[in-house]
C-alpha cells in the first residue's frame, strides 16, 4: 500500500493556508494592538489569547458539525470565504483608526477561521487508508510550513518600515495572505473529489460499501467506545495537552528568557527557534516512514523522551549562549516532528465511521487548552521565581506526557495486507 503523495499535497493545501494567516496574525496583530492602538502587553495579551479560547468551543463544534453534514467542503469553502472577506477589511479598520470597528472585525475574523480548521484537518483522514494516516500527516504538517514560510517571506517584501511616528502599512501583506487562501482552496476544491475519495475510503477503511449512501448518523458513530478504548482516549488526550504545555512554553518564552538571561538582542533566540523549525521540517517524512515500521506509539515515545532530556539540557547549558544549543533546538524539532505527526492519527484511529471530525476536535481542545494554561503558569515561574525555570518546567511536563502515553493500548494501526484493490487505489499518479 503506497501513499498519493500528490493528493495528499493537495488535501494540504487549506492547511497550508491556515498556517498562512496564522503566521500573520501572531507576528502582526500583536504590533498594532501596540502601535497602533497602543494597548498594554496584558490587554494586547488577553487578546491574542481570544483565539485559543474560541478554539476549545468552536472546533469541536465544527469538527462534529461537517460529521453530521457528512461533507469537509462546504466548511472549508464557506468558511474560507468569510475568513479572506475579513481578513481584508481588518486593515481598513486600523487605518480607520477605531478599535472598536478592528475588534469587531477582528472577533468575526477569529470565528471564521475556527468554522473549518476542524474539517480542513479530518479532509485528510477521510480520504487516506489508516495505516498510511502519519505518513500523510507528515505531509500536511510540511503544507502547514511552508505556508507560514510563504507569510515571512511576504512579510519582508510587502512590509516597509515605519517612519517616524507612523506605523507600517501591514494592507499588502493582509491582502497577499488573503489571495493565497483563496488560490489554495480553489486549487483544492478543483483537484479533490470529496464524495468519490470518501466512499472509496469508507470501503477500505471501515468496510461499507462504497456505493451505498452514507447514513446522516452511522450507527458506529453512535456507539459508546469500549472501556479500554476510552482509556486509551483519554491518555493520548492528556499526553498531548502536557507535551503541548512544555513545547509551547519554550516557544512562546524563549525570545524574552534570551533577552533577560543572556543580555542580548533576540536574534540568537529567533535562530535557535529558526533550527528547530528546520530540524522539524527535515525530519516530518523520515518520521512518518518510521512510524509505518515501528509504529505510532513507539515513535512517539521516542519523541518524548528526546525532548524531555533536550529541555533538561537546556537548563544547564541554556544559562549562557553557545553553538551547542544550535544542535540542541535541531534536536527539538526532530522530536517534535516525531510526536506531532503520530498523534493527531493515534486520535482519528480511535474514531468511529461517521465521526473523525469529533475526534478532531477533540485532539485541538487539549492543544488549545495546553497553549491557554502553559503561558500563565510558566510565566508566574518566570516572574515570581526565576528565569532558570523556563527548561526545568518545559522538561518535566513532557515527562509527564511519556507517563500517560505509556499505558495506551489503542491508537496504532496495524499495516494492512495488501490487495488488488488497495493497490489500484494507492497508485502514486491516482486521483
Amino acid at each position: 500500500m503506497k501513499l498519493n503523495y500528490k493528493r495528499t499535497l493537495l488535501v494540504g493545501l487549506a492547511f497550508f493556508s491556515i498556517c498562512a494567516f496564522w503566521q500573520m496574525y501572531d507576528a502582526i496583530v500583536p504590533l498594532i494592538l501596540r502601535d497602533t492602538f497602543h494597548l498594554g502587553d496584558t490587554l494586547g495579551g488577553f487578546i491574542m489569547s481570544i483565539d485559543n479560547i474560541l478554539a476549545i468551543f468552536m472546533l469541536p463544534l465544527f469538527g462534529a458539525f461537517s460529521d453530521k453534514a457528512g461533507r469537509r467542503m462546504p466548511f472549508i469553502i464557506l468558511g474560507t470565504v468569510a475568513a479572506v472577506l475579513f481578513t481584508v477589511v481588518l486593515p481598513i479598520t486600523v487605518a480607520n483608526g477605531s478599535l472598536l470597528l478592528f475588534f469587531v472585525c477582528l472577533g468575526l475574523l477569529l470565528i471564521a477561521m475556527a468554522t473549518y480548521r476542524s474539517p480542513a484537518v479530518a479532509l485528510m483522514p477521510d480520504v487516506t487508508p489508516k495505516p498510511l494516516r502519519s505518513k500523510a500527516n507528515a505531509v500536511i504538517n510540511l503544507m502547514g510550513t511552508l505556508g507560514g514560510v510563504y507569510t515571512l517571506i511576504a512579510t519582508k517584501i510587502l512590509v516597509r518600515k515605519a517612519a517616524d511616528g507612523v506605523p507600517p502599512d501591514y494592507e499588502a501583506l493582509f491582502i497577499s495572505v488573503a489571495g493565497l487562501m483563496v488560490v489554495a482552496v480553489i486549487f483544492l476544491v478543483l483537484t479533490i473529489n470529496e464524495r468519490k475519495l470518501v466512499a472509496e475510503m469508507r470501503g477500505i477503511n471501515y468496510g461499507v460499501d462504497p456505493a451505498e449512501e452514507p447514513q446522516e448518523a452511522p450507527e458506529a458513530a453512535a456507539e459508546k467506545l469500549p472501556k479500554d478504548m476510552l482509556k486509551s482516549l483519554l491518555l493520548i488526550l492528556f499526553s498531548i495537552l502536557f507535551w503541548f504545555m512544555g513545547y509551547n512554553a519554550v516557544t512562546t518564552a524563549f525570545t524574552k528568557y534570551a533577552t533577560q538571561v543572556w543580555q542580548q538582542d533576540v536574534g540568537q533566540a529567533s535562530t535557535c527557534l529558526m533550527i528547530a523549525t528546520v530540524g522539524a521540517v527535515i525530519s516530518y517524512l523520515p518520521i512518518g516512514f518510521l512510524a509505518t515500521k515501528v509504529g505510532r506509539k513507539k515513535t512517539i515515545l521516542f519523541g518524548i523522551a528526546l525532548l524531555a532530556a533536550c529541555f533538561a539540557l537546556g537548563g544547564v547549558v541554556a544559562e549562557r549562549f553557545s553553538a551547542s544549543l544550535y544542535v540542541m533546538f535541531a534536536l527539538v524539532g526532530a522530536a517534535w516532528a516525531a510526536i506531532n505527526v503520530n498523534s493527531y492519527p493515534m486520535v482519528v484511529e480511535i474514531s468511529r465511521y461517521g465521526n473523525i471530525g469529533k475526534y478532531t476536535g477533540y485532539y485541538y481542545l487539549f492543544s488549545m487548552a495546553a497553549q491557554i494554561i502553559t503561558p500563565t503558569l510558566s510565566g508566574y515561574l518566570l516572574e515570581h521565581v526565576g528565569y532558570y525555570t523556563l527548561f526545568p518546567y518545559a522538561a518535566v511536563m513532557v515527562a509527564l506526557s511519556f507517563f500517560t502515553m505509556l499505558p495506551t493500548r489503542h491508537g496504532d494501526s496495524k499495516p494492512a495486507k495488501l490487495r488488488s484493490k488497495l493497490e489500484a487505489f494507492d497508485t502514486p499518479d491516482g486521483d
